[in-house]
């Protein structure tokens, strides 16, 4: 049965047409096939003019064709994933699939952007992530609308050149990445534990990201809506590689993610090698905790745990099993901790100390002179040598954990790390990978 005219036609407007506009076209390819089929049936069909012409479409059938059209379009809405260059709607391009959009493309009909897209999504996808709440989650294309409930992932979306898929951000976003270019234009759709989930569905987005505890409700609250809920949380370096990995999958910016986790790794062996020199006597026993958090520390993998690593140091909260303990000024005391550090967040503090748009260091001056004189820290090595410091919130916990522990090497051991510039890291970092200039204050006293 020769039905290549019409076929031909449909795969073309399947690829040229977006979203739902394509399940239409399926439909209507289906549909004018079954038509002729029915009028013909036990023929051999031709789409000769006279065989065109000759044909009559009574009542009945119209009707059937209207009727199966409507179905086709209120299937096609339900639907809701349409993959470039899929045009058998399975969501996967196949290497057939793939040879016909560059037919096409040598033919004019398609543009170097489209194909490249089909090609990548033909080369890449379908692609299955496992994020942080360990779930496996499948992607049949990159994602192009996202909203961001996680403070944390706004950075790697910056590193990975993808910034400009968010449409939705949590209300102190702009705090968090305050370098972020337009991020307080965009539609505020909450905060990272409260959410506006009428303003998030008006962002029309693919793919939402959020820590892992709120998951079930917004997978609850958004049925239906063909949204897909992923939790992903950049807080936890050890597991880092793998989130950004999740992301620039869910993106489809492979290569970008893998630069960067190279550079990071020259970075992280260069500080390896000589932290690894140290003797176990001469590592600093240190205790860190939130600035703005009295006596809550971190456990062993936590960001503060591994930056105290990283950095040569003993952290004293190691062997307390559990990520956020709490501790008391006694328990302090008594492990005498030789430096003392304390993570600043610009979003929590009631007065900033580190930070994007920080110029003076007053604030962080007063603080540790305060510091000093709280029980539990008055009377330690740390205090009696002058070893307190502040380092910000993104430097030990976040995305930017390798980049603070060169902070807290030349704070730790100024000698041995005389020639270490954090500061020239950062500042690469920064131009190479956020694409904005480098300022602020992040550590004090400097490291430099």
């Amino acid at each position: 049965m020769k039905i290549n005219l019409v076929s031909k036609l449909g795969l073309r407007l399947l690829i040229f047409f977006d979203h739902h506009a394509r399940f239409f076209f399926l439909g209507l390819l289906l549909i004018s096939n079954i038509y002729i089929m029915i009028l013909h049936k036990g023929q051999n069909i031709s789409f000769g003019r006279e065989a065109v012409g000759g044909m009559k479409m009574s009542k009945g059938i119209l009707a059937l064709i209207i009727a199966c059209m409507a179905l086709m379009i209120v299937s096609a809405f339900a639907q809701g994933i349409v993959v470039p260059g899929d045009s058998n709607g399975d969501k996967i391009v196949s290497a057939e699939e793939l040879a016909a959009a560059e037919k096409l493309a040598q033919e004019g009909k398609l543009s170097a952007d489209e194909l490249q897209e089909i090609r990548h999504i033909h080369e890449k996808y379908p692609i299955s992530i496992t994020d942080s709440a360990n779930r496996t989650v499948t992607f049949y294309q990159p994602a192009e609308r996202i909203v961001n409930l996680c403070g944390y992932a706004y950075e790697p979306m910056v590193i990975l050149g993808e910034e400009d898929k968010v449409v939705g951000a949590i209300s102190n976003a702009a705090q968090i990445a305050p370098w972020f270019n337009d991020l307080d234009m965009l539609p505020v759709v909450g905060t990272f534990s409260e959410f506006d989930y009428e303003k998030i569905i008006e962002q029309n987005p693919d793919v939402v990201i959020c820590y892992p505890r709120y998951v079930s409700d917004l997978e609850s609250q958004l049925e239906g809506k063909n949204i897909t809920v992923v939790a992903l949380r950049f807080t936890m370096p050890g597991k880092f590689e793998r989130e950004l990995q999740a992301l620039s999958d869910i993106t489809g910016s492979q290569a970008r993610q893998e630069d960067f986790l190279k550079w990071k790794e020259e970075i992280l062996n260069r500080l390896k090698e000589r932290v690894d020199n140290l003797e176990p006597k001469e590592k600093k026993r240190v205790y860190i905790e939130w600035s703005d958090w009295p006596w809550h520390t971190g456990g062993e993998g936590t960001g503060k745990d591994v930056l105290v690593t990283l950095a040569g140091g003993t952290n004293l909260a190691k062997d307390l099993k559990m990520d956020l303990p709490e501790v008391d000024s006694e328990w302090v005391f008594q492990q005498n901790p030789q430096a003392i550090v304390f993570s600043s967040s610009a979003t929590y503090m009631p007065t900033q100390l580190t930070g994007y748009t920080m110029n003076e260091t007053e604030n962080a001056e007063a603080f540790l002179a305060e510091a000093a004189l709280r029980s539990g820290f008055k009377g330690t090595d740390a205090v009696n040598n002058g070893l307190l410091f502040i380092i910000d919130e993104t430097l030990a916990e976040g995305t930017r954990n390798f980049i603070g522990a060169n902070y807290l090497a030349k704070m730790l051991y100024p000698e041995r790390f005389k020639d270490l510039d954090p500061e020239a890291i950062h500042k690469e970092y920064f131009e190479k990978w956020l694409g904005v200039p480098y300022k602020g204050i992040w550590a004090y006293p400097a490291a430099s």
